[in-house]
């Protein structure tokens, strides 16, 4: 298979009250990314950091910061999270039915790498075209919880939607968030899944790097 593992501990499981040392503590441990949860208190219920945040770490770290917007409106975080030094700009597919194209141009032109998420109630198909455009999202984020808060049960029945995505394309970068540790990782790897992002599993576990290396 053509696409790497990439374990992306979830910065919104850590102690925000010392993000740059935990990012490093992190990354120490063996993560490939920093997944970043940008929320607006609006497309989910959860209000939590956005580019001043981001762009504070930035000065602490040359890690991929994978930013993931839980927001209405993605076209507003463009410009701020391009200067704030983010990395990856993955907006909910929800949001942007009709204008995703303009959206993926914005993204691209500010050197971030976009990629589209969807929620568990979301059919699949909805992101095909996404992946298929001219100018296409490089990564499919598939949740397996219901985005706004940490700690949620994995839904396994989101498999299905990877599988779907991996049999169709077979180099796609596939990430998948909610509920991933230990005990979920292989259906989630099984299923064709690349791109791990985990929150509680890593950093409430006693050897994070172990959880790290498991999981890879």
């Amino acid at each position: 298979m053509g696409v790497k593992a990439k374990i992306a501990p979830s910065m919104l499981s850590s102690d925000f009250a010392n993000l740059a040392s935990e990012a490093q503590r992190m990354l120490d441990c063996g993560a490939d990314w920093l997944h970043m949860d940008i929320m607006d208190g609006h497309f989910v219920p959860n209000l939590t950091i956005g580019p001043p945040v981001i762009e504070s770490l930035r000065k602490h770290t040359k890690a991929y910061l994978d930013c993931h917007l839980m927001v209405t409106d993605p076209f507003a975080y463009v410009e701020p999270l391009g200067k704030a030094g983010a990395s990856g700009f993955t907006f909910h597919v929800e949001v942007c039915k009709d204008n995703w194209q303009e959206l993926v141009e914005k993204v691209k032109s500010k050197g971030m790498r976009p990629g589209v998420s969807l929620k568990p109630g979301t059919p699949i198909e909805e992101v095909y075209p996404l992946v298929e455009a001219e100018n296409p999202v490089e990564m499919v984020l598939v949740m397996t919880v219901e985005p706004g808060f940490g700690g949620q049960k994995f839904m396994p029945e989101m498999m299905d939607k990877v599988r779907a995505l991996r049999k169709k394309y077979p180099t796609l970068d596939i990430e998948v968030d909610g509920g991933l540790g230990p005990s979920t990782i292989d259906a989630a790897a099984e299923a064709g899944a690349n791109c791990i992002v985990a929150g509680s599993s890593v950093f409430g576990a006693p050897d994070p790097a172990q959880v790290i290396s498991l999981m890879r």
